[in-house]
């Protein structure tokens, strides 16, 4: 389609005129920046975006993130216009209520073309950072004939305002990832009012310094748009487009005002921006020739797609892309056989992190779509093996993907990664950050995303660092995210088991926590006994009358005390508890055989006690209800009373012995 804005301008409007009526229906929204960003997002699905609605899973199409999730009915209006097959009128109209698929902000398990769920400001941004990673890698595995696309996003004010921001864009400036190209809502308003009421900086100078190509247009002239999207798309660095933009474009009293940028437009601005826009058409109707410039966009996509499906066809490579992309994982030759085995002969004592290192040596040798990385920490989470070389600008096709000290950037990152498919990402940080990545790992869990969290130094058990790097509160504290696996294995058995549980999730995350200290081997021999979440790892051999329950580093310390008390004539099992999720996901019988009634139960865990309670009832629950402190481990654990000998005395005081 040719840039005659006497066909591009209806298109627009029609975004313009979806958004408010949607929103003033609602009663709920954000007109804004779907109005102002219109004849922006009209150019590129007109003249940039390569995009199929007949196909959306197209595994060649570009990908387009709208990180400024608020403004989602832009997103909405436009895969209607473009003929997806959701949402219909019908779901526009049912925007932000109950069950529609035209969530508040997208969410990419409801729509097909919402590459990614947003709406916490930067992450999308942040996330397609992650899928220019994936499409370079893939690109340089497989060839430009089979991946060879772009990743664009629109973003706002607020997502460049947030710190994951920043570590986006140091991490593609430094990756030199040019098919990324982000589109800047230059509209100088957010929520409060104008942006000089809380910043200064000069956005296009701070891209620029981190290495990306910065250009300007006129967010309202259909010609200087496309001249800079064009700039873009031909720079080799990611770019930045600043689109001066007015918020709630069309609206005759309220455009330019953050009036309009989260609040509907009220029934006499909407009729006024009709008459302004000269928009005769009913609400939630589109002219039937504004319809048909629409629709006709998807004829070049089903070209282009038509023409890479005959080079899949041809392609030697064509059944390990599209086992890649379907994400399977490839036939198991004997290689995790073989590892588990050489652990049963050999039961190595370890840390679970060095457990996990050589879990992925073995994998990322079977499983060539594994991509790691770490966050600045790779001699400390050992997230690096002999087969993942380093992914630079230098070779895409490099596995070990070093984040800086960007530990939020990275598990945002890690979700394009996972969404844009032909990767498994996994990357590394101590557990204690992970609050600093905490709600892209809740993303990850929203949007159903395979990721591997690999979180090291999980207790008091790293020692001198002291309380600023001891995680106390944090296993649990992620326990309470819906949908997410929380692993903390107690061996290297338990830890390979944990790898390949995780690995099989294909719609859900995963977080291994790791412990820094080397850990005996309780397990010895291999049956998946931590896919039941938990299982009796000890029976009593006197009558029992107590059930320890433990979890990583200290199942070692519920064994010892199980030892002390059957000295004394006590009967006690000892669970192992490595993943309370699946646990929780057995039936009632095999639970309660594992937690049998009428019996004390004791859990231990370096953590806070919080939580336990579910499963010991009114029993003991031994842990650490206070930030930690400056010493050697074998110290910390005796002062936090998390040793045998100061375990025994309250569970015989509970017995009444």
């Amino acid at each position: 389609m040719s840039l005659d804005s006497s066909r591009l301008t209806p298109m627009a409007n029609a975004i313009r005129a979806l958004s408010m009526d949607a929103v003033q229906a609602a009663n709920s929204g954000h007109p804004g920046m779907p109005m102002g960003m219109a004849d922006v997002a009209t150019v590129l699905f007109s003249q940039f975006l390569k995009f199929d609605p007949a196909a959306p899973k197209w595994p060649d199409r570009d990908r387009f993130v709208l990180s400024a999730g608020h403004g989602s009915m832009l997103l909405y209006s436009l895969l209607h216009l473009t003929g997806y097959d959701r949402p219909t009128m019908a779901d526009i109209r049912n925007f932000r209520q109950l069950h529609s698929v035209c969530a508040g902000h997208p969410e990419n398990t409801e729509l097909d073309g919402v590459e990614c769920t947003t709406g916490p400001l930067g992450q999308g941004l942040a996330t397609a950072v992650g899928m220019a990673i994936a499409e370079r890698h893939l690109n340089a595995v497989f060839g430009s004939d089979l991946v060879d696309h772009k990743t664009w996003v629109i973003a706002g004010d607020g997502c460049l305002m947030e710190g994951v921001n920043h570590e986006a864009v140091g991490l593609a400036g430094t990756l030199k990832l040019g098919g990324l190209n982000v589109l800047w809502d230059d509209n100088h308003i957010t929520i409060d009012g104008d942006t000089s009421l809380s910043t200064c900086e000069d956005v296009a100078a701070r891209y620029a310094a981190s290495g990306w190509h910065v250009t300007r247009c006129d967010g309202h002239d259909f010609a200087d748009i496309a001249r800079a999207l064009a700039e873009a798309v031909a720079d080799p660095r990611p770019s930045l487009v600043a689109c001066r933009t007015v918020i709630g474009q069309g609206a005759p009293n309220k455009a330019g005002s953050h009036a309009v940028h989260g609040s509907p437009l009220g029934a006499d601005e909407v009729a006024a921006t009709r008459a302004a826009l000269g928009w005769t058409a009913a609400p939630f109707e589109i002219p039937a020739d504004i319809l048909v410039d629409w629709r006709s966009l998807a004829g070049k996509g089903a070209a282009a797609r038509a023409a890479w499906e005959a080079r899949l066809s041809a392609s030697p490579q064509a059944a390990e892309f599209t086992r890649r992309m379907a994400g399977e994982l490839p036939e198991d030759k004997g290689a995790a056989r073989d590892y588990l085995a050489g652990l049963v002969a050999n039961p190595p004592k370890v840390a679970t992190r060095k457990a996990s290192e050589m879990a992925l040596e073995a994998l990322t040798v079977a499983i060539p779509e594994l991509v790691g990385g770490s966050a600045d920490l790779t001699g400390s989470n050992l997230t690096k093996t002999k087969a993942t070389l380093p992914f630079s600008a230098d070779d895409y096709s490099g596995r070990h993907v070093h984040y800086g000290i960007r530990e939020f950037g990275m598990a945002a990152a890690m979700n394009g990664m996972a969404l844009h498919g032909g990767v498994i990402p996994y990357g590394g940080t101590f557990l204690v950050f992970a609050d600093y990545c905490r709600n892209a790992i809740r993303m990850s869990a929203l949007q159903k995303a395979r990721v591997v969290y690999v979180l090291t130094h999980d207790s008091i058990g790293l020692g001198e660092d002291g309380p600023t790097h001891q995680p106390i509160e944090h296993v649990m504290s992620l326990r309470a995210i819906p949908d997410l696996l929380v692993f903390r294995p107690a061996d290297a058995i338990e830890t390979a088991e944990s790898w390949a549980l995780a690995l099989k999730q294909a719609d859900r995350p995963s977080v291994l926590a790791l412990s820094r200290q080397n850990l005996p081997p309780v397990r010895f021999e291999a049956e998946m006994k931590t896919a039941r979440g938990a299982y009796r790892l000890k029976t009593a051999a006197a009558a029992r009358q107590v059930v320890l329950v433990a979890s990583g580093s200290e199942v070692e310390i519920a064994l010892a005390s199980a030892a002390a008390l059957e000295a004394d004539g006590i009967g006690a099992d000892v669970v192992s508890m490595p993943c309370w999720e699946l646990f929780d996901a057995q039936d009632a019988a095999y639970r309660a055989e594992v937690l049998p009634a009428g019996v004390l139960k004791v859990s231990v865990e370096a953590g806070v006690t919080l939580g336990w309670q579910k499963y010991v009832g009114d029993g003991l629950t031994i842990g650490i209800d206070s930030f930690g402190a400056s010493a050697p481990a074998d110290q910390l654990y005796d002062y936090f009373g998390l040793t045998a000998d100061k375990i025994v005395p309250q569970i015989k005081a509970r017995l009444g012995l």
